[in-house]
């Protein structure tokens, strides 16, 4: 999705939750990438950067005189679109849209937010940074992009994992849960965290992870099944895991298949408040799951920016113009009709002509869902972290200036690593009260909500705020937790007991842990 502007900023987002290769044969010229599986979430976080943007400009107090521009791809939940999209961002090869009335060509992009997951952002992050070009993530928590001479030009308005994992360690230690199992994805994410977690563990001293097991990417249901055997015989009753929606799904059919209750979950941010798995069939298991949250806020006016959204019938769907095809591949969804002309067979089937005047109000509830902004906050304040360190730019007093001879930069000079100066430097307050900078490693001030799952009488599922958890000045984690509030999925209504005490074997008097903790048989 394309808007002109004097400057422009990019974007990546995962609009599509999956992608098909084709097939290879090299006998003919290949096929693209398709991607499948419309994600409406992703959509609404890639119209998020344009409403924060079309505010901005609408702003006589932010960037007067200056029009914010964007250009939004769809990563396809797959490294190689994401990949190459940020590349033709940095290198300004991207497809041609109208600059202005008669002139036709590709702006600067001065500053990238992107991408959600942590490997994309590693990836994308270490061919962006020879282009010196920011790219601010909204969702990307690896502990790993904090460095600083790897990753020089990545910021993130999300908070690192090695906060959230003292922050889980700080919970742990609150109901004296000294027994725990931890599961994590395959990948950076997930890897990272279990190399943290264990040291962070050991140093405070609060406990013994009774196994530590890595959830496969894909199809793998032998091994899923091979860690739901250890969770059912082990007597630890926490289970941690950081992992991904689609791994929780994966690992939740397996203990649903085999009834493993009497746990108590302890989600990682990734999926602490995934509406896929609060479902009747499986909220008997995960009721109860405590959970680390991006931090709730407010944005107002989105949900009437995304009211009016609307596609233009008069461009084709197939016109190759990227911008229009990701509205129009909602509307298709949200709707489930077609644009004309549509594919072969679609009427003969029944199928609906899409209008383009279709009610959003009545059919795109999903869309318009702002009650829960999360990752849309941060996306917010991404791309408010851009544009007041490009109006600090711009307000330079020549021969006052921090680059050579005291100079400045200007709109018609200006290059990405002169933004990367005052980008390092911004601090300001959203309209919600949050303070927003970065450290030196251009990670956000750490703060996360502590949520709780409940299953209500009437069959509806909830997730509660029941705290918070921040970095104090000290360096230390403060954890507010409202215990009245938190519900227990256990016949005695109370926080379960986990200790390592209960994993000794009859037939051992003495066990080692997996963290050398030394268990005494009672």
């Amino acid at each position: 999705m394309h808007k002109p502007g004097d400057v422009v900023l990019g974007g990546l987002f995962e609009v599509h939750y999956t992608s098909v290769f084709p097939e290879l044969s090299f006998t003919s010229e290949p096929n693209q990438l398709t991607c499948q599986g419309f994600d409406t979430a992703g959509f609404r976080h890639a119209m998020t950067m344009a409403f924060a943007i079309d505010e901005i400009n609408k702003n006589s107090h932010l960037l007067p005189n200056v029009t914010l521009g964007y250009s939004l791809y769809d990563n396809c939940a797959t490294l190689v679109i994401g990949f190459s999209a940020a590349l033709l961002l940095a290198s300004g090869q991207e497809e041609q849209f109208l600059l202005q009335e008669k002139c036709l060509g590709t702006p600067p992009v001065l500053g990238i937010v992107g991408d959600s997951f942590s490997t994309f952002s590693i990836a994308t992050s270490d061919v962006i940074g020879l282009f010196n070009l920011p790219i601010v993530s909204y969702f990307a928590t690896c502990s790993c992009l904090s460095d600083r001479r790897r990753f020089p030009t990545f910021f993130r308005t999300i908070p690192s994992d090695a906060f959230q994992v003292r922050a889980m360690i700080k919970i742990l230690k609150r109901f004296g849960w000294t027994w725990a199992g931890l599961l994590v994805s395959d990948d950076d994410y997930g890897l990272h965290v279990a190399r943290t977690f264990q040291s962070d563990l050991a140093q405070s001293g609060g406990g013994c992870l009774a196994y530590s097991e890595i959830l496969p990417w894909g199809e793998d249901p032998a091994e899923v099944k091979r860690i739901v055997e250890i969770m059912k015989k082990s007597t630890a009753r926490v289970v941690i895991v950081f992992a991904h929606q689609i791994h929780m799904i994966q690992l939740m059919e397996e203990v649903v298949r085999e009834n493993v209750t009497g746990l108590q979950w302890m989600a990682s941010e990734a999926w602490s408040a995934a509406a896929v798995l609060q479902t009747p069939r499986l909220m008997p298991y995960l009721s109860g799951t405590l959970g680390i949250a991006i931090r709730r806020g407010e944005i107002p006016g989105l949900r009437g920016f995304l009211s009016r959204i609307r596609p233009d019938i008069h461009i084709s769907s197939s016109s190759n113009n990227y911008g229009h095809s990701m509205v129009m591949q909602f509307w298709e969804y949200t709707f489930q009709c077609r644009f004309a002309p549509p594919p072969a067979g679609w009427m003969e089937a029944g199928g609906e002509l899409c209008t383009g005047q279709e009610d959003l109000e009545s059919g795109g509830a999903e869309l318009l869902d702002v009650s829960d902004l999360r990752p849309e906050y941060n996306i917010y304040k991404a791309v408010y972290a851009l544009a007041y360190a490009l109006d600090d730019l711009l307000q330079c007093k020549p021969g006052r200036g921090p680059f050579n001879g005291h100079s400045c930069a200007t709109l018609q000079t200006s290059e990405p690593w002169q933004l990367m100066h005052y980008l390092e430097k911004v601090n300001f307050t959203t309209s919600f009260g949050d303070q927003v900078s970065f450290d030196e490693n251009g990670d956000a001030l750490p703060i996360y909500d502590v949520m709780n799952w409940l299953w209500l009488p009437d069959g509806r599922t909830k997730v509660q705020n029941v705290g918070l958890v921040k970095k104090l000045a000290s360096k230390d984690e403060e954890l507010t937790l409202d215990d009245d509030k938190i519900f227990w999925n256990f016949d005695s209504k109370q926080s379960p007991l986990s200790v390592c005490s209960e994993s000794c074997p009859p037939e051992r008097n003495t066990k080692k842990a997996v963290m050398g903790c030394s268990i005494t048989k009672t």
